[in-house]
């Protein structure tokens, strides 16, 4: 497997007998190189000694030395500074796109390796590595987690990017945006997140000092005023001051009310809940993500966040059926996730927007302090081994579940990379 012959490589792991090319000429590997991503060579800038005369280029590595032709790299003039192909299995000779022959390594993975990584492949228990993470020393266990953190920020930071570009770089707008649809917490956020986006903000501002219109806007917007429903007065007087907003403002057609779920939901996740708390937050604050991005602490952020409902709702979850009363705030747990998921990856993203490291510095800050999240993942690798202590561990414990476990991709894992180098 292609694959595993790069990890062999990347990581030196060759047999204890003196390298040679398949003519015979001696290999020194001083530096394997940098690995590619993109096209081209597969790794940049190796330094190797081929008989003697030192060498500095690209690597090619392929399961048979027939891909080189197959893959028309006989062709491709950006091969001809490939100064060794490296190959699982030497079945002829290539040549560059001149017709100079292209020296060659046969590289055999290690027994040992390849069936440790056929493990890691196969089994059906989760971690995969599981056996191993009880002995790992902490200092490993730290940097990886460390090297994940980071990488989970920067792919929300792309995301954040990418909504920033569809709504002309309106960063209260893409804040807002990111918010609801993690209020949508998992089930309902693809739909908060397409019913946010449809909003018209510009026009909701306009009518922002008064919270039944915003609820309307909200509501309406969201496909929940569709209903010739009588019997309940606050939704028949929702429903024609939304009417009078879609007139004024010539809005388009709101989302598909099938959008939402409310099965196996808790009533206080409900849609028409989450819709008023939201509202209630837009009308509250008019500058919600200045006043976080400016916020010091996690504490005082929360304040800013925690959102409640206008009266109806303290005894209503949805339209048809009344309820004890209850005020309906966000709790605690959902303050934090809405901080680990939301504020946390703007600060990073805006610190790195403005190059100001206190902002980024902040948000790690942050997720040190706040507690781990308790679901599915975390318990799988506390129970293997690994303490989860901080939210800091348990974002990096999910990028790594979702980045890497479910990839099958132990080749780029440092854990797994501890398991291959293992012996039993």
């Amino acid at each position: 497997m292609e694959q595993l012959l790069h990890y062999v490589w990347k990581h030196k792991i060759f047999p204890l007998m003196p390298l040679q090319t398949t003519s015979g000429q001696p290999v020194e590997v001083i530096d394997p190189g940098l690995p590619n991503t993109d096209a081209g060579p597969d790794f940049f800038n190796a330094k190797l000694k081929i008989n003697g005369t030192l060498w500095v280029g690209n690597v090619e590595l392929h399961t048979q030395a027939s891909d080189w032709f197959r893959h028309g790299h006989n062709r491709d003039t950006v091969y001809d500074n490939v100064i060794l192909h490296v190959v699982g299995e030497s079945d002829c000779e290539v040549y560059y796109a001149n017709g100079g022959i292209v020296p060659q390594l046969l590289l055999h993975c290690p027994d040992n390796v390849r069936r440790r990584y056929d493990e890691l492949r196969q089994t059906e228990i989760y971690p995969p590595c599981y056996s191993i993470l009880a002995s790992l020393p902490k200092l490993t266990v730290h940097s990886w987690l460390s090297a994940l953190q980071v990488e989970r920020f920067e792919q929300k930071a792309q995301a954040i990017a990418a909504r920033l570009e569809r709504c002309n770089n309106h960063w209260e707008d893409v804040f807002f945006i990111t918010l609801a649809r993690n209020l949508g917490f998992g089930l309902n956020g693809d739909a908060f997140e397409a019913w946010a986006a449809h909003l018209p903000f510009r026009a909701v501002d306009k009518h922002r000092d008064s919270l039944f219109q915003v609820e309307a806007f909200f509501l309406g917007q969201a496909g929940l005023l569709e209903e010739d429903w009588q019997e309940d007065c606050y939704y028949r007087e929702l429903q024609k001051e939304f009417h009078y907003l879609q007139r004024k403002f010539e809005l388009s057609a709101p989302v598909s009310s099938d959008r939402w779920r409310f099965l196996r939901l808790r009533p206080g996740n409900f849609p028409h809940v989450r819709l008023a708390q939201l509202a209630w937050l837009y009308h509250k604050e008019q500058s919600l993500f200045s006043r976080v991005m400016a916020a010091e602490t996690a504490e005082d952020i929360k304040k800013i966040i925690s959102a409640r409902t206008s009266p109806y709702w303290e005894t209503h979850f949805t339209f048809k059926k009344s309820s004890p009363h209850q005020e309906k705030r966000l709790g605690e747990n959902a303050l934090n996730l809405i901080l680990i998921n939301t504020v946390i990856p703007f600060l990073y993203a805006y610190g790195m927007h403005r190059a100001d490291e206190r902002l980024c510095d902040r948000a790690t800050c942050f997720l040190e302090a706040l507690k781990a999240e308790n679901n599915h993942v975390t318990r799988l690798w506390s129970g293997a081994g690994l303490p989860v202590y901080t939210a800091a561990d348990s974002q990096a414990l999910l990028q790594l579940q979702k980045e890497y476990c479910d990839r099958k991709d132990c080749l780029r894992c440092r854990f797994g990379y501890e398991y291959l180098r293992g012996k039993k």
